[in-house]
């Protein structure tokens, strides 16, 4: 067995108030595949660059692996992908990384263009497929899902599960984390610990370490409250000197106990109030748009109501940001595209944080751009978004990539938007970040258009799907799972309609447009199958309910983790949520066939 072994590590930035790890002791098996968990800003990428021997430190780390780090540096951004795979690997066979390439799915045309001429997508799947041609590595990998679709998102998660034989990650999307690892470490403090489970099961560890350390924390206050109050009651009785005196050196020498923070001020975060905008914010009329020879989409005509909530997914390339930058009036297009009256648009782009100026304070980039009543609550701001004080006066320059996201997100705050369109706004976000923004926006009393690869985060926050596919777009009107079964669904269907043989031709309608006495009866009889499954549904779905409603009542009143009940229990939730997909599925096909 093989370790990667840490002993009194010590490391702090330049210019930051407190150190990042502060001897910080702990081993990692070179045979784990684990999750690197931590909120922003706590040092996740830190120890990878660490390990990978970047920054200088005190301590040390010993390890008998080679590492290999993603997303690794690209020094010339005018190479092209093979030539930048021929300066790392200069043996490389060419065979290895065209399957890599074919396997997330990418253009092989890509190794000869430029690098800096590909979209953020393009340059993860370029990186990912060099990182896998090099064997016999531990993978340190850096957010792999940014910029990456849905498909290539599945992808990786196979070929990380049933490939890699040692991986470490950062991630923020949780069900990535979930399906890839079964080791979770996390950075709290500055001190280390290690979960032997997967993320979702450590979110319930770790709860219950929070509590005991609670405990222990009010035990240790009260001991000493009442330690100090007999110091201070018989401090100048002789017959109590010595127990006085003994007092006072174990008050001295006393470890104190601390509790693993908690955001609390972050858990209040809210959009202002939208301003009322007309009933339809957006609608387009066959749009269009080319990049000289290359069809991007054609012929799309979408309408979004006030209040909606819809996603644009699909794979990198196919016109989701395009879709944005026409609606934000950055590119020229074809067609038309009407904006509703009084809509004010909050916008987020993808690389908003790299405009950032490294120059100046996080509470300065703030208050240059406030301007009115919302100077008075620029501190409130800083705070729901975690920058307290401390962390409001750093330099930009030594923020991580998710603190830099939510700094470039406060600028939505600053004044009252009812339109917001979101461009992969969860890049680099921690997880807690991530479900906080997610309340938000479902708080959000606007409209809102998010173009996102994560299915947590867009899971029960919108409800109408535009999916971007060989150049149009195909409107789902249902969550983003309901999407996904919808379209595995389809694809299975186009395979049957390709290989089985033709079958004999459903009877005609009348040729005065009524349906046939047949086929009245077979409509009817169809109906009455659809409204048995929803009502067969709707009773499992009540049934569920209760006994997580029970479980949720033996959870309040228990005193011990139970590890059999909290599995029970989170495959009752699981079942839940599959019968709920499966309800808004059979509601929808009951909706379209009693409006035929």
């Amino acid at each position: 067995m093989s370790l990667i072994q840490v002993s009194n590590l010590t490391f702090g930035y330049e210019g930051s108030f407190d150190n990042v790890f502060e001897n910080a002791s702990f081993s990692i098996d070179t045979n784990w595949r684990c999750g690197f968990i931590g909120r922003n800003g706590r040092g996740k990428t830190t120890f990878l660059n660490l390990l990978l021997g970047k920054y200088a430190y005190s301590g040390t780390i010993s390890a008998s692996v080679n590492f290999e780090y993603f997303p690794f540096e690209v020094e010339n951004p005018d190479d092209t992908p093979l030539e930048i795979a021929e300066s790392i690997m200069p043996d490389f066979e060419m065979w290895r990384l065209t399957r890599e390439f074919n396997l997330l799915d990418a253009d092989p045309g890509l190794l000869y263009r430029p690098y800096s001429t590909l979209s953020y997508g393009e340059r993860t799947k370029v990186l990912l497929s060099i990182l896998f041609i090099r064997e016999n590595s531990f993978l340190l990998i850096d957010e792999p899902t940014n910029h990456l679709d849905i498909e290539s998102i599945e992808w990786l998660e196979d070929f990380l599960m049933n490939n890699a034989k040692a991986v470490m990650v950062i991630s923020h999307d949780k069900a990535f984390v979930d399906h890839i690892t079964t080791r979770t470490i996390e950075i709290a403090r500055g001190r280390i610990y290690d979960y032997k489970v997967n993320y979702s099961h450590y979110l319930e560890l770790r709860r219950e370490r929070r509590e005991q350390q609670q405990a222990a924390y009010d035990n240790q206050q009260k001991m000493i409250a009442e330690t100090r109050e007999f110091i201070e009651r018989f401090k100048g009785t002789y017959s109590k000197t010595n127990q006085v005196q003994s007092r006072v050196r174990m008050l001295e020498k006393l470890e104190l106990i601390e509790v693993d923070e908690e955001d609390r001020s972050a858990l209040n975060l809210r959009f202002p109030p939208a301003p009322r905008s007309g009933s339809y914010p957006v609608i387009t009329s066959e749009l269009g748009k080319a990049y000289g020879d290359h069809r991007v989409f054609s012929d799309v005509s979408i309408t979004i109501g006030r209040g909606d909530k819809v996603a644009f997914v699909g794979r990198n390339g196919e016109g989701k940001s395009t879709m944005v930058k026409a609606i934000m009036g950055q590119i020229d297009f074809e067609g038309e595209i009407r904006i509703g009256h009084n809509v004010r648009i909050g916008y987020f782009a993808q690389n908003e944080a790299s405009g950032l100026d490294e120059s100046i304070t996080v509470f300065k980039t703030v208050d240059d751009i406030a301007v009115g009543d919302i100077r008075t609550r620029i501190r409130d701001i800083l705070g729901a978004f975690m920058f307290g004080k401390e962390a409001s006066e750093k330099l930009v320059k030594v923020l991580s990539g998710g603190e830099r996201t939510r700094l470039a997100m406060i600028k939505l705050l600053l004044e009252p938007v009812n339109l917001l369109i979101l461009d992969e706004p969860t890049n680099h976000l921690d997880l807690k970040t991530k479900e906080i923004l997610k309340e938000a926006l479902m708080a959000f009393d606007g409209t809102l258009i998010v173009v996102s690869h994560d299915r947590e985060f867009l899971d029960g926050m919108v409800s109408k799907v535009y999916e971007f596919r060989n150049g149009g777009v195909r409107e789902y009107l249902g969550g983003i799972y309901y999407f996904l079964e919808k379209r595995k669904l389809e694809s299975l269907q186009e395979v049957e309609r390709k290989d089985a043989p033709a079958k004999e031709a459903a009877p005609k309608a009348s040729s005065s447009g009524k349906l046939t006495y047949e086929q009245k009866k077979e409509q009817e009889k169809l109906l009455r199958k659809l409204r048995k499954a929803v009502e067969t549904i709707e009773a499992s779905l009540a049934d569920l309910e209760k006994k997580i409603a029970d479980y949720d009542r033996k959870f309040a009143e228990a005193t011990q983790y139970n590890e059999a009940d909290y599995k029970a229990y989170n495959e009752l939730k699981a079942e839940y949520d599959h019968q709920m997909h499966e309800w808004e599925k059979a509601s929808y096909e009951l909706e379209i066939t009693e409006g035929e």
